[in-house]
C-alpha cells in the first residue's frame, strides 16, 4: 500500500470532513512498468516530475512524492516529462489530470463540472516507447467546429479517416493538437469528436475556443466547465525531447458585452507561465498553442494588448519560440515585432492555422457527399503538420483534406482573344506563402517571370460566390464564405501576343520549408472579328 494513500487514510480518520478534504493534497508520480494503472511492488516513484494546480508548480521528491496546498475544489495535473508517456483513458485521451469538485455546481445546459469524491492523486507514467532521437511529428487541427452530428461525420470522413488509412495501423503522429472550437456551441458533440480523434492513436491535446464555452455561465471563471470535464485543464504544459508545449485558454468570456469574448489571459495563467518558464532552458524550442491569434485584426483590438505585452515579456528571454493559433478560418503567418510589443532579437513567428472545417462545412457537396468547405482566403480545408528536429528547428506544412497533396491552386481564364489588351491575369494561391515568398510563372517553357503579391480576394472562390448568387435555388446547405482579401495570392499578366491556340502556364513558388513547389494550367488564344 502506497505511503501517500496511508497518509490520506490516517488524515481522513482523524479530521472532520471539510478538514480531511483539504488535507489530502498529496500523491505520488510513479513508473507504471506493466501499464495496469496501479503501483505494484518494484514500480519506482519518479523524481523531478512537475505537478501543478494551474498556478503553482512543484517537483516530486526522490521517491516521486509531491504535495500542494490545494483548495477543496481543484484540478491537478502532471507536466509530461520527455522521458515518459501518459496512459490512455477510456476516451482515448492521455490521463494526466484529475478534477476534485466538492461544492455544489451551477446548473449549466451541457453539464459543466460534476461533483466528484475526494481522493489522493497518484499519477502513472509509462516508459517512453518511441526513441528520443530524431524528429517529432505533430498534427495540428484548427477549428473542427461541427454544429451537428452531420458535421461530425464530415470531420470523420474528410479529416480523420484518410489520415488513419495513410498511417496503416500505426499511430498517425507523435502528438496531436486541436486549437480550439472543437465543436460549434453544441458541447454535447464532444464525446463523438473524441471518439473519432482517438482513432488516430495519437496523444491528443485540446485548446479551448470561443465556441467551446458554456454560454449560460455567469462569467469567464465557469465558462469552460464542460470543456474541462471532457478535456482537462485549460492551461498546461507538455514536454517532448524536441520541444516544450504550453496549451493556453486565451478566450476571455465577457457576457453582456457587445462582443461576448476577447482574446486575453487570466492572472492565474500568468502565474503558471512564469513558474513553468522559470525552469526552462532559454535555448529550448518552446511552442505556445492557443485559439485566438495573439495579433490584432486590422482596426480593432481582438487580443488585449496589455496581456500580449506581458506575455511577450515572459517569452523574450527564449530564442526559439513558435506560436500556433487558429480561429480566423484563413491561413496566414504573422511575424511579431515592436508594433505588437515584441522586442526579441528576431521577429516572433505565429502560424495562424487554417480550419479543419474550412468555411464551416459549407458549399456544394462532392460525389462523396462532403461539402467544398474552402475558407474565405480560398485555402481548401484540411490540417497542418509540424516537424520538430532535435536542434529545435521546425518545418510546417498545410495538408488539403482527404489526402490532397496540392500546395497551391491556380486560376486563369480558359479563352482570351489574340491581340487583346493583356489585362487579364493568372492567379496563384500559395497556401503557405508569406509576403516575402518568391513566386514566379512562365509561358510555354519560356523564362521565369516574377509574380506580384495581389492582396485581392481569391478569384476561384469569388466565382463560387457568383454562382451562388445566380443560382435559382440553394446549391448547398450553406453557401461558401464570401471571398476576402488573401495574404498569399500572387498575380501574373497573361500575354495575348502569342499565336492562336493553347498555351501552358507554369507557376513555381519557393516554400520556406519544402523548397520549390509547382502547379500548371493553360489558356487558349482565339482570333475574333469585331
Amino acid at each position: 500500500m502506497r505511503l501517500s494513500f496511508l497518509v490520506c487514510l490516517l488524515l481522513l480518520a482523524g479530521l472532520a470532513p471539510d478538514a480531511a478534504a483539504r488535507a489530502c493534497n498529496a500523491g505520488v508520480v510513479f513508473e507504471d512498468s506493466d501499464g495496469d494503472g496501479r503501483r505494484d511492488r518494484g514500480e519506482p516513484g519518479l523524481a523531478g516530475v512537475q505537478v501543478s494546480d494551474g498556478r503553482r508548480i512543484v517537483r516530486t521528491d526522490a521517491l516521486g512524492r509531491w504535495s500542494l496546498p490545494l483548495s477543496p475544489d481543484h484540478t491537478v495535473f502532471v507536466v509530461k516529462p520527455a522521458s515518459h508517456d501518459f496512459p490512455t483513458g477510456d476516451d482515448g485521451l492521455p490521463v494526466f489530470w484529475r478534477h476534485v469538485v466538492r461544492s455544489p455546481q451551477p446548473a449549466l445546459r451541457h453539464g459543466g463540472l460534476r461533483r466528484q469524491t475526494p481522493r489522493c492523486h497518484d499519477f502513472a507514467l509509462l516508459p517512453e516507447t518511441a526513441p528520443a532521437a530524431g524528429s517529432l511529428q505533430v498534427l495540428v487541427f484548427g477549428d473542427p467546429q461541427p454544429k451537428s452530428a452531420v458535421d461530425v461525420d464530415y470531420y470523420a470522413r474528410d479529416i480523420v479517416e484518410p489520415i488513419v488509412a495513410a498511417a496503416n495501423g500505426a499511430p498517425a503522429a507523435d502528438l496531436g493538437l486541436t486549437l480550439g472550437d472543437v465543436v460549434s456551441d453544441d458541447l454535447s458533440l464532444y464525446p463523438a469528436m473524441k471518439r473519432h480523434t482517438a482513432s488516430l492513436r495519437t496523444p491528443w491535446l485540446h485548446a479551448a475556443g470561443n465556441h467551446d464555452l458554456d454560454f449560460d455561465a455567469a462569467g469567464d471563471a465557469r465558462s469552460l466547465d464542460t470543456f474541462r470535464r471532457h478535456f482537462g485543464p485549460d492551461t498546461f504544459a507538455w514536454e517532448e525531447d524536441q520541444a516544450s508545449f504550453v496549451v493556453l485558454d486565451d478566450v476571455i468570456y465577457q457576457p453582456g458585452a457587445a462582443k461576448p469574448y476577447i482574446g486575453g489571459l487570466r492572472e492565474d495563467q500568468f502565474t503558471f507561465l512564469a513558474a513553468y518558464l522559470d525552469g526552462l532552458p532559454r535555448d529550448r524550442r518552446l511552442v505556445l498553442a492557443a485559439h485566438i491569434p495573439f495579433f490584432d485584426e486590422p482596426g480593432r483590438e481582438t487580443f488585449r494588448r496589455a496581456d500580449r505585452e506581458r506575455l511577450f515579456e515572459l517569452l523574450k528571454p527564449f530564442s526559439k519560440v513558435l506560436l500556433l493559433t487558429a480561429h480566423g478560418h484563413v491561413q496566414r503567418h504573422h511575424r511579431h515585432g515592436p508594433a505588437d510589443g515584441w522586442f526579441g532579437a528576431a521577429p516572433l513567428h505565429e502560424y495562424n492555422v487554417g480550419a479543419a472545417c474550412g468555411g464551416y462545412w459549407s458549399g456544394v457537396k462532392d460525389e462523396a457527399g462532403i461539402p467544398d468547405s474552402r475558407m474565405a482566403d480560398g485555402t481548401p480545408n484540411g490540417y497542418a503538420s509540424a516537424t520538430f528536429a532535435a536542434d529545435g528547428s521546425y518545418a510546417l506544412r498545410w495538408h488539403v483534406a482527404r489526402g490532397g497533396d496540392a500546395d497551391m491552386h491556380l486560376h486563369a481564364p480558359k479563352v482570351l482573344r489574340a491581340g487583346a489588351y493583356p489585362g487579364t491575369g493568372v492567379y496563384a494561391n500559395v497556401y503557405m506563402g508569406e509576403a516575402d515568398s518568391r513566386v514566379e510563372y512562365r509561358i510555354n517553357g519560356g523564362d521565369w517571370q516574377p509574380m506580384r503579391l495581389s492582396g485581392q480576394p481569391d478569384p476561384a472562390l469569388r466565382t463560387q460566390n457568383l454562382l451562388d448568387d445566380a443560382a435559382p435555388g440553394l446549391r448547398g446547405y450553406d453557401r461558401l464564405p464570401e471571398a476576402a482579401e488573401t495574404s498569399h495570392l500572387w498575380r501574373g499578366a497573361l500575354p495575348t501576343d502569342l499565336a492562336p491556340g493553347d498555351h501552358v502556364v507554369e507557376v513555381r513558388a519557393f516554400d520556406r520549408w519544402r523548397g520549390e513547389i509547382r502547379a500548371s494550367t493553360s489558356y487558349r488564344l482565339e482570333t475574333a472579328s469585331p
